[in-house]
């Protein structure tokens, strides 16, 4: 269990996630957070990492630190997606176990899992066939430090843990128009045909694909719950257990923001993965469950939004 005055090293502080660790472990009380911005501490050098950590010395570290994109993105540079995070998760979990650090924990992505893993998604089909081609990279960068937290456990005993959660949105979302996932995505393009009064939006797809959504505050705190909670080789697998599909999102966020026009659909667009559900059986048999569902998250996702800088951003 992590003391009120742990030292926790919370990396990519700035980012969705790390942003929601830090707000959470301050509403729990923990206040000896240690946090470095990328100006401040490059992830993928090595050295740089290693004397952070000799100088440091966390007690707790949560890796949440990673470079992340939707579809567009994660096709046109899979190389950058690959080295980025392979770097910076190896860097980190290593200079973790060298340093002695009490308890890490490492967040990875469902991308982790099969493109037709059953369904819903159970821990265990990690690896049990292939991957979804669009995010391989992206993917293979993530089973790749999950594995290294489960053999530095084996080797040495660490006490490494990893959790998958996942499509996350919330505040500090990035609402980027072509590197952004799905619903922030979503509420960008509605927000600004409402805007500009257009008659209809173009979604991707057919929106077929059914998806699960996790309002981000509802993962920081299952991640804290996990780290003073949870010991193993295994991951956990972070979300709600529902689901919905792409077309009765879209309609929710058009309904959210206010927008009255017309929604289509261009087939000729990839569709990505037809489902993508987790199962969160392992999280609940541990004694945690989310709290915030889809239709209020997405409202204080639109209202974060619109007072987000990013999204001033073309």
């Amino acid at each position: 269990m992590m003391e009120k005055s742990s030292k926790i090293y919370v990396a990519g502080h700035k980012g969705m996630v790390g942003s929601a660790i830090v707000r959470e472990l301050k509403r729990q009380g923990y206040h000896n957070l240690v946090t470095r911005t990328h100006s401040e501490l490059d992830l993928t050098d090595q050295a740089a990492v290693n004397l952070f950590f000799q100088r440091e010395k966390p007690e707790y570290v949560f890796l949440a630190a990673a470079k992340v994109g939707g579809i567009i993105a994660n096709s046109n540079a899979p190389a950058d997606f690959m080295y980025v995070n392979m770097m910076l998760e190896m860097n980190v979990i290593n200079a973790a176990w060298k340093n002695g650090v009490k308890k890490l924990e490492f967040l990875g992505s469902s991308c982790i899992y099969p493109r037709l893993a059953p369904q819903p998604m159970p821990e265990s089909c990690l690896l049990t066939s292939s991957l979804e081609q669009t995010n391989e990279a992206y993917a293979l960068a993530k089973i790749s430090g999950l594995k290294y937290c489960e053999y530095l456990n084996r080797q040495y005993g660490t006490d490494f843990i990893s959790v998958m959660p996942t499509n996350l949105y919330g505040p500090n979302d990035n609402y980027h128009p072509e590197h952004s996932h799905v619903l922030p995505a979503l509420i960008r393009r509605f927000h600004e045909a409402k805007e500009q009064e257009l008659p209809e939006v173009i979604c991707w797809g057919d929106g077929s694909p059914f998806r699960e959504f996790m309002y981000v505050d509802d993962l920081a705190n299952l991640c804290v719950f996990l780290m003073n909670n949870y010991s193993g080789n295994e991951t956990v697998n972070a979300g709600t257990g529902k689901e919905i599909t792409i077309k009765e999102l879209t309609e929710m966020v058009a309904k959210t923001v206010g927008y009255k026009g017309k929604i289509g659909w261009d087939t000729t667009r990839p569709n990505g993965t037809p489902r993508k559900l987790l199962d969160v059986s392992k999280a609940k048999s541990l004694g945690w469950t989310y709290s915030t569902e889809l239709a209020d998250g997405i409202k204080m996702a639109y209202e974060d939004f619109l007072s987000n800088p990013m999204r001033a951003e073309r």
